[in-house]
């Protein structure tokens, strides 16, 4: 049996029913149902917390309400998703070659590879 997620607020030992993620672009503080598993930079929050949560001046509250098979179902088809994607990727001739170094600007400095500018 896993053990139960708890609050991330300090002091607060109730289980977490809600995930907040901040989206810095948008200025929003995204508050939904409990992720399936843990993200380094989410936040698991309890009823409690979650319902009472505010936003720095300037950005915005989205409140996503859901249930948890909503959730499973969504993480189930994401992963179909992703196994078709790699799968297609792995098929002979489904994409062009990767670049070489020096191809179009592009070059490959150990695990990273610069890529053009677009335009």
């Amino acid at each position: 049996m896993a053990p139960v997620r708890r609050c991330s607020r300090t002091a607060c030992a109730l289980p977490a029913v809600a995930t907040l993620t901040y989206v810095y672009a948008d200025r929003a503080a995204v508050v939904g149902p409990l992720a399936v598993h843990a993200e380094p930079h989410c936040y698991d929050l309890c009823e409690e917390h979650a319902s009472r949560l505010t936003a720095p001046r300037g950005w915005e509250v989205v409140r996503h309400a859901g249930d948890a098979s909503d959730v499973l179902r969504r993480s189930s088809d994401d992963l179909e998703a992703l196994a078709d994607a790699v799968r297609e990727a792995a098929r002979p001739g489904s994409g062009r070659p990767a670049p070489t170094a020096g191809e179009n600007g592009t070059g490959r400095r150990g695990h990273l590879r610069a890529l053009p500018t677009p335009g």
